[in-house]
């Protein structure tokens, strides 16, 4: 005899696949401002530990000595 039964479906109930995105909210989008003020502190964090600072500075020198500020 044939099998008539179909392929059993996979279980989704108290899956991942339920669980929405961390932070984030269905329908509605974060303000600009505060995605700024999420980003800059862990921006400035990188620029101290990996020396972004020094090259900023050393660039708006360039700069301003060639505007001749």
């Amino acid at each position: 005899m044939t099998r008539t039964a179909g392929r059993p479906t996979a279980r989704t109930h108290g899956s991942l696949a339920e669980v929405p995105a961390f932070g984030t909210r269905p329908g509605s989008r974060r303000h600009p401002l505060v995605a700024i003020a999420m980003v800059l502190p862990l921006a400035a964090l990188l620029a101290v530990v990996f020396g972004g600072v020094e090259a900023v500075v050393t660039q708006a020198s360039s700069v301003a000595g060639l505007l001749g500020l």
